[in-house]
């Protein structure tokens, strides 16, 4: 347990207290004491139950569904630690809500990236530590520090643990704006790449193309940073066995976002396993036995302790 200097507190709002309590654990330091609740017209209220003057404050919340409410939730908190006398708050979102929205892609399209990082500032956030942003420029959204965590290696080891890895598997990206983070997935198994070159006629709508490398008789590994409808997953998987040939066909992901039709799609496509992170967590109707979860809890612990004491947090990234 750390014991030196100033305090260090944990915090969580509403969106993922279990993950938020596998940290403190972690970390050797007692959740702290606090209640997020709603006024009865659906207003926002916190209440404080012990001092946090002068201290380190670190507040676990993911900007999971529903959005807008966490979000608030997270803004109230860092606001009611800010004007506590919090020495420093640092905002730790294990998945960053509204990262998609990172540019403006046709005319009058809001940058709500950017919106919810001057929110955060204003609120009265420090800091930020987060994991696989959809897009590393929101980094330069902030004009305070973020530590943007990487789920690769955790990813990685568990595959490789179970003898997933050299010419027998290849990694696939469902797209061409994820062959960078699959390519570096591929290089970590020792393991070839294959791109699904696919067209998006509209939001959460895809359409598979072609694919584009040898998957024939392999092992494929889909790979991506969120899987929200699942239609990505369910059709790139059907073009690896029907087009490709593939072997089997197992997806990984850093935030199971899952929305909508997700669950139905996952449990129809030919994916023989979906492997994810606690960064946001699953209600029991989501957890069937096609999804296997990993906990970034030691990851976020072991950056946490970093960040109170003053150490480099890049060793985690490898």
């Amino acid at each position: 347990m750390i014991a030196h200097g100033k305090s260090i507190k944990i915090f969580s709002a509403n969106s993922n207290v279990e993950l938020a309590r596998e940290i403190a654990k972690y970390v050797g330091v007692p959740m702290g004491s606090a209640e997020v609740t709603k006024f009865s017209d659906g207003e926002i209220s916190m209440n404080i139950y012990e001092t946090v003057r002068g201290s380190d404050v670190f507040v676990v919340q993911s900007t999971c569904s529903p959005v807008n409410t966490h979000l608030m939730e997270l803004l109230i908190m860092i606001d009611a630690f800010k004007r506590a006398s919090a020495a420093q708050i640092t905002a730790v979102i294990p998945y960053y809500g509204y990262a998609r929205q990172d540019r403006k892609i046709k005319a009058r399209d809001p940058i709500t990236a950017k919106l919810v990082a001057d929110l955060l500032t204003t609120a009265g956030a420090h800091r930020v530590l987060t994991m696989d942003l959809h897009a590393g420029q929101i980094q330069g959204f902030f004009n305070i520090p973020v530590d943007n965590l990487f789920s690769m290696p955790l990813l990685a080891r568990y595959y490789i643990d179970k003898g997933f890895s050299g010419e027998d598997t290849v990694v696939v990206s469902p797209d061409l704006g994820s062959v960078t983070r699959a390519r570096n997935f591929a290089n970590k198994l020792n393991a070839s790449l294959a791109i699904i070159d696919k067209r998006r006629p509209r939001a959460n709508v895809a359409m598979v193309m072609n694919i584009i490398g040898d998957v024939k008789g392999k092992r494929a590994i889909l790979i991506d940073d969120l899987i929200d409808t699942a239609g990505t997953i369910q059709q790139g998987a059907n073009a690896l066995v029907e087009r490709g040939g593939a072997r089997e066909v197992y997806a990984c992901a850093a935030h199971a976002v899952l929305s909508g039709p997700a669950i139905e799609r996952i449990i129809d496509s030919p994916v023989k396993e979906l492997l994810v992170t606690n960064s946001i967590p699953l209600p029991p109707e989501k957890q069937i036995d096609k999804i296997r979860v990993l906990s970034v809890a030691p990851l976020f612990g072991e950056a946490i302790e970093r960040i109170y004491e003053g150490l480099p947090v890049s060793i985690l990234f490898d």
